[in-house]
């Protein structure tokens, strides 16, 4: 299929555009950078809306703490200009491009947000949608509209930006948005814990998280995919790795991170560099991405992660061993944890049962959603965790409210959607 791409420069020729499908009665492709085209089911439509045309800050009030960009904003322009003051966006987003194939920093603003996904803080932080206050963008029915506001405490409009987190331009295509950013941390240790079994390396995330310490970041690693870090003091271990993070003032962090090994019993504390760099190969599922040269692979980071599917799996943390245990057990896998053993990041062998038997694990504990598989797969496989009905028939409603139509984004994420 021959696919036009349509690239407005303007909110105002986003709208001509999106009433120009609908006069046509033709559903429009909604993306930005296209870092996470391969994440969700394929859109089958001959013209593609490019939004990276609508770029640059609009406003950044760093003593108020918010942010306001194009939603087709490099994320690479976004988060160095952060960084100059010393403030983060603190739910930690991800850079999902090298997981599909595709250079580092190509994600943009408006694609975080859509995509709603979060990096190792938020079990501290929250997801993206907990931090975008205001949105700006374009309805299936051609209205150009504004949701939200531009300060926290303006509580009434954070139902419309909270719904587009997620929505994955199904719902709008957004042209604007708000989003609150925080201090960054001073300083930045983790500790290190050698040698846990799965079970056993949850009960000390959990310890860590209940504890008086303020943890920011909770993973585990087994093995196999510890051995891949480029981080030579998590790769020197030979066995699984329990990391637990902890951020903020330098004597705070210091004191802290005494007490947690200590109580913890943990192995090493990894200094500022490489607590950096381990947790953004966690953030960004590093140790499934395809290699990147044949170096790479002979030395186990890479090999046959090419063709492996990816999963993304929430689970209760208390179900996390049991659930990545049955996983192993059906399919040829691996797995490791974060959120503290509630988030399951697992490269599978695919089969043609792998999705029965990777929610079969699940059953009621949690979801599981199929991040990264060839085009085909996603075609006929259920992407995202299967609705209940009543939740089905209220996001169909949601649907038909904003784009009646199915202008935008139809069935990336559910099919008839």
């Amino acid at each position: 299929m021959t696919v036009t791409t349509v690239k407005p420069d303007s909110a105002a020729q986003a709208a001509d555009a999106v009433r120009w499908a609908l006069s046509e009665g033709t559903p429009l492709d909604v993306a930005g950078s296209g870092s996470k085209r391969g994440l969700g089911r394929p859109i089958q439509t001959a013209y593609t809306l490019d939004l990276s045309g609508l770029s640059g800050v609009v406003a950044y009030e760093a003593e108020e703490l918010v942010l306001t960009a194009k939603a087709g904003t490099p994320m690479a322009e976004i988060l160095p200009m952060l960084a100059e003051r010393r403030q983060q966006l603190a739910f930690e987003p991800q850079d999902l491009g090298p997981l599909f194939g595709q250079p580092e920093g190509q994600g943009t603003l408006g694609g975080v947000v859509a995509s709603g996904m979060a990096g190792p803080r938020r079990i501290s932080a929250g997801s993206a949608r907990d931090h975008t206050l205001g949105i700006e963008g374009v309805n299936g029915r051609g209205d150009l509209y504004k949701g939200g506001g531009k300060v926290v405490k303006n509580v009434t409009g954070y139902d419309v930006p909270k719904l587009m987190a997620g929505s994955f331009g199904t719902l709008t295509a957004l042209t604007e948005l708000t989003v609150k950013v925080l201090p960054a941390p001073e300083d930045c240790r983790t500790l290190l814990l050698a040698g846990r079994e799965d079970a056993g390396a949850v009960a000390a995330l959990t310890a860590a998280l209940q504890s008086p310490y303020d943890v920011s970041g909770a993973a585990h690693l087994p093995a196999a995919v510890a051995a891949r870090s480029q981080v030579r003091a998590v790769a020197a271990v030979g066995g699984a790795v329990t990391l637990v993070r902890v951020e903020g003032f330098g004597p705070s962090v210091t004191a802290r991170v005494a007490a947690l090994k200590e109580e913890l019993g943990a192995d090493a504390v990894l200094d500022r560099d490489e607590s950096l760099a381990v947790w953004r190969e966690i953030r960004d599922v590093a140790y499934f991405c395809p290699a990147t040269s044949p170096a790479s692979a002979e030395e186990g980071r890479g090999g046959d992660q090419d063709s492996r599917h990816v999963w993304k799996i929430s689970v209760q943390p208390s179900e996390g061993p049991r659930v990545a245990e049955s996983i192993r057990w059906a399919l040829d896998a691996e797995l490791y944890f974060d959120w503290g053993g509630g988030l399951l990041w697992a490269a599978v062998a695919p089969t043609p049962d792998t999705a029965v038997a990777i929610r079969g694990a699940l059953g009621t504990a949690g979801h599981a959603t199929l991040v990264r598989a060839p085009e085909d797969v996603r075609t006929t496989a259920e992407v995202f965790h299967p609705l209940p009905d009543p939740v089905m028939a209220l996001s169909r409603r949601v649907k038909e409210s904003f784009d009646p139509c199915g202008i935008l984004n139809p069935g990336r994420m559910y099919a008839g959607v």
